[in-house]
């Protein structure tokens, strides 16, 4: 069986750093981070996971 995997999309730091901004930014208006997340994700074109990952490497970057 072949399964096909597709090749991961590799976002420049800019887009990380603009998606994470986007996050901050946009939390009062949403009832949770992940909701906030969810909602750039669809935006910036990558899954609410790998948002979640910069914006928790981020919080561990900045303290």
């Amino acid at each position: 069986m072949n399964s096909m995997k597709k090749k991961p999309v590799k976002y420049s730091p800019e887009v990380h750093e603009r998606a994470v901004r986007m996050v901050a930014e946009c939390r009062g208006d949403h009832p949770s981070q992940w909701a906030a997340i969810e909602s750039i994700a669809v935006k910036i074109g990558c899954t609410p996971q790998t948002l979640h990952g910069w914006v928790r490497q981020h919080e561990r970057n900045t303290g």
